[in-house]
């Protein structure tokens, strides 16, 4: 949550020619609610299965750049899928500048109480540093981590771009 992937996704696949898709939007558009509503009135599970079925459907395309969620990596077999039908970039950002990107935003569901409300910020600070420790095993078998910095979108973009085709060409 909030290490970029929808906003560097859409540029990187330009560069490389590449269509570009979101998951959660995909997911938003074809349920026709939001990712928040979705798991308010549903679960996150339930959003976790139709998250697979798109990234099983997206698996079998070729020349795309698609932005997980933060958790898809986590979920079943996604890891396994993703790895053996393209590459897997980690955007590795610390929490505190995670905390600083999204501590304002309001459709973050798993930032948010039983109730439906935001997390105070310790709490939702405490909260990125459970799920980067519960995912970090699976962050950390991406094919290739790209520690975030205050860089421009640009530079990102290239340096993004410049290691997927270095890893491609291994």
């Amino acid at each position: 949550m909030g290490s970029g992937k929808s906003t560097l996704a859409p540029p990187v696949a330009n560069v490389l020619g590449f269509d570009s898709l979101d998951l959660d939007v995909e997911i938003e558009h074809r349920v026709g609610y939001s990712v928040s509503e979705i798991f308010e009135q549903h679960g996150e599970l339930y959003f976790r299965r139709l998250e697979q079925e798109l990234l099983q459907e997206f698996s079998t395309r070729q020349n795309i750049v698609v932005a997980l969620g933060g958790g898809t990596v986590a979920f079943e077999n996604n890891l396994e899928q993703i790895k053996s039908n393209g590459l897997l970039v980690y955007l590795e950002v610390e929490p505190d500048i995670l905390l600083k990107r999204i501590r304002r935003k309001q459709h973050r569901p798993l930032l948010k109480d039983s109730s439906g409300a935001q997390l105070p910020e310790t709490a939702m600070r405490e909260k990125i540093i459970s799920l980067l420790q519960i995912r970090e095993h699976y962050y950390n078998q991406a094919d290739i981590t790209i520690t975030m910095d205050d860089s421009s979108i640009a530079l990102t973009v290239d340096k993004v771009v410049r290691l997927l085709r270095k890893h491609v060409q291994e």
